[in-house]
């Protein structure tokens, strides 16, 4: 395990450095810094090239890179175009966006596998009819559309939840919100899981499970539960940097200040360092989810080892 660990450690620095500089490269290469800075207002020559000389923009782009990497390593995000370090911009924004991701993947996993096995369990039937059309309006509808609904729905009209988030976004305020960002997930967690079910229910070892006279509930939670787990776990892990970085809809619906905001606000005033240094936590997050979920696999498998 500790070689399997240290071997995985080792393939990520290439995946985080070229993913790293494509995203550099997109952002500093495809745009002027310092003309979005002024906005429509025409830079005196001689402030643009002071600003280009301090951002290091007159420099080489591998060498722009390379000073931002730098930088990452000694905990320095650069700044952003208002004078506010990326640093503070991130420990305003990630806490939030942490938060609403939990409530998501609870959302997701909780009713997600549970609705799977029902469903999985009774096929054909019209519990399984019910629950595939429902997940495929959800899939159908776009986040928009539901996260406008469920707040007209139950913040303005019924007051069950509030309309929008406060500044401190507790996790009770986050339940709406977590909803409408999980409900794609959602649907397609449930589809994988009636699958997999489905599928292993027609396996010899839960039919030697049943024939032993096991009772019922061990044999779905022991047996054909942890086996058709796998792909949902798989699905669950790569989804977290999915839900933080595609978060931009729901945050903006509901007026939570995290990293989906921040990375909206960056794009739209082409904020360069702001942009880069989300995403580059985000990516980070990514590859961490990744190696948690192989691991995670020894435990929903044994006969799953890794030398």
């Amino acid at each position: 395990m500790g070689r399997y660990i240290i071997r995985r450690l080792l393939q990520m620095i290439p995946v985080f450095i070229g993913t790293t500089l494509l995203i550099f490269i997109m952002v500093y290469a495809l745009g002027d810094p310092v003309a979005a800075l002024f906005g429509d207002r025409a830079p005196d020559p001689a402030t643009a090239a002071q600003i280009r000389h301090d951002l290091h923009l007159d420099e080489p782009l591998w060498k722009q890179y390379l000073l931002y990497m730098g930088g990452i390593f000694t905990g320095n995000f650069g700044t952003a175009f208002n004078g506010q370090p990326v640093t503070e911009l991130m420990r305003t924004a990630f806490p939030i966006t942490v938060r609403l991701t939990i409530v998501a993947i609870i959302i997701e996993a909780v009713f997600g596998v549970l609705l799977g096995v029902v469903s999985g369990l009774r096929r054909r039937g019209w519990v399984d009819t019910g629950v595939l059309v429902l997940t495929l309006v959800v899939v159908s509808v776009p986040t928009f559309v539901t996260g406008y609904l469920l707040q007209l729905l139950l913040g303005v009209r019924w007051g069950i939840a509030p309309a929008t988030v406060s500044a401190e976004a507790p996790f009770n305020e986050l339940i709406v919100p977590g909803l409408v960002l999980a409900a794609v997930s959602l649907a397609y967690v449930t589809r994988l899981t009636r699958t997999t079910v489905a599928e292993n229910a027609r396996a010899d070892y839960v039919r030697t499970a049943v024939a032993k006279g096991l009772p019922r509930h061990r044999v779905v939670g022991r047996h054909l539960l942890r086996n058709s787990l796998i792909p949902v776990v798989t699905f669950l892990g790569t989804d977290i940097g999915a839900l933080m970085g595609g978060a931009l809809v729901t945050e903006r619906i509901f007026n939570i200040h995290g990293v989906g905001y921040q990375l909206y606000q960056g794009i739209l005033r082409q904020n360069s360092p702001t942009v880069v240094g989300f995403v580059t936590i985000l990516v980070i997050i990514f590859l961490i989810a990744n190696l948690l979920v192989d691991l995670l696999y020894a435990v929903l498998d044994p006969r799953i080892r890794y030398a």
